[in-house]
C-alpha cells in the first residue's frame, strides 16, 4: 500500500480505533481503576492532528457503544476533548516526555470534568470498579455525589491520562522515520 494513499491514513486510524476498543474492554474487564482507552486516540491527534483524533476517538465511543454497551457513546465526548487538547499541545510544542506529562496532567482534570456529569447520569457516579469504595467513602463523609466522583476519577485520570500520554509518546519515537513523516504530511493536508 503506497504511504500517501488515503488507505494508509484510514488503515492507522483504524488500527487506533481498535486498539481503544480491545484495551478498554481488558481494563474494563479486569475492573482496573484506568482505562487505556484513548492511547489511539492521543497517538493519533500527536502524529496526525486534533481533527483525525477526535475522529478516531468519537468513531471509538460509537463503536464500542454498539458492540459493547449504548452508554459509552456520550463519553465520545471525553474522546474528542482528549484528541483536541492533545493534537493542539503536540501541534504548538515538541510532543517530549515533559509536554506527554504536562498533558497527562491537564487531560487527567478535563476528562474527569466532562465525563463525571455523564457518569452520574448514566451510571450513578459509580463505575463498577475498586474506585467506588472511594466515591462512596466521600460520598458518606458529606461529599455531594459530583464532588465524590470527580475527586476519584482524578485519581484514576492521573494514573490512566499521564501514562497514556507517556506510553504514546514511547510509540511515537519508535515509529520508524518514514511512517511518521508519513503521516505528519496527513496532518499538513488535513489541518
Amino acid at each position: 500500500m503506497k504511504r500517501n494513499s488515503p488507505v494508509y491514513l484510514m488503515t492507522f486510524c483504524s488500527v487506533a480505533i481498535a486498539a481503544n476498543i480491545v484495551l478498554g474492554i481488558i481494563t474494563s474487564l479486569l475492573k482496573l481503576p484506568f482505562y487505556l482507552d484513548t492511547l489511539g486516540t492521543i497517538l493519533t491527534a500527536v502524529l496526525i492532528g486534533p481533527f483525525p483524533g477526535a475522529v478516531v476517538g468519537a468513531l471509538t465511543n460509537v463503536i464500542t457503544g454498539f458492540i459493547y454497551s449504548m452508554r459509552d457513546i456520550p463519553f465520545a465526548l471525553v474522546s474528542i476533548a482528549v484528541a483536541l487538547i492533545t493534537g493542539f499541545i503536540a501541534k504548538k510544542f515538541k510532543f517530549n516526555v515533559i509536554t506527554a506529562i504536562i498533558t497527562g496532567l491537564i487531560l487527567s482534570v478535563v476528562a474527569p470534568l466532562i465525563g463525571t456529569p455523564i457518569g452520574i447520569a448514566l451510571y450513578g457516579g459509580l463505575t463498577g470498579t475498586v474506585s467506588d469504595v472511594l466515591v462512596m467513602a466521600l460520598k458518606n463523609a458529606g461529599a455531594s455525589l459530583f464532588t465524590a466522583s470527580f475527586v476519584t476519577k482524578i485519581g484514576n485520570n492521573l494514573i490512566d491520562k499521564v501514562g497514556t500520554c507517556l506510553i504514546a509518546y514511547l510509540l511515537t519515537i519508535s515509529l520508524p522515520a518514514g511512517m511518521k513523516s508519513t503521516l505528519k504530511g496527513y496532518s499538513a493536508k488535513i489541518q
